[in-house]
């Protein structure tokens, strides 16, 4: 999980509403949570953010992003890894009042990799 320069590379598969406030954000943040959404889940596998963003972003949305970005690695230890399926279904769950403090430690922008219609 962890790279040369202490950070840890994560995806996050995004719709269009969640990646316009990202932009907005000048690609350094994730916006704050909704009401009903307690949860922030990045994900450590390329594969898995892909699966999501084309099998349900784009069907709920029109549109599927796979965003990646780097976080210091010393402050993702105080999540620890959940594996919420198959081996490779593995998420951080971040909850959404550490958001702010999370963003603060995104090294670099966040950028997107893939796009799925």
């Amino acid at each position: 999980m962890n790279s040369e320069d202490g950070t840890t590379v994560l995806w996050r598969p995004t719709g269009p509403t969640e990646l316009d406030l990202v932009r907005e954000s000048g690609w350094r943040a994730w916006p704050p949570r909704l009401p009903e959404q307690p949860i922030f889940y990045p994900v450590l596998n390329e594969d898995y953010a892909v699966t999501i963003a084309r099998d349900w972003n784009v069907p709920a949305s029109g549109v599927g992003y796979v965003t990646r970005f780097r976080v210091e690695s010393e402050f993702l230890s105080r999540y620890p890894v959940r594996q919420a399926g198959g081996k490779t279904i593995l998420e951080l769950w971040v909850p959404a009042e550490e958001l702010g403090e999370f963003n603060a430690h995104i090294v670099g922008l966040i950028e997107v990799v893939h796009e799925f219609r």
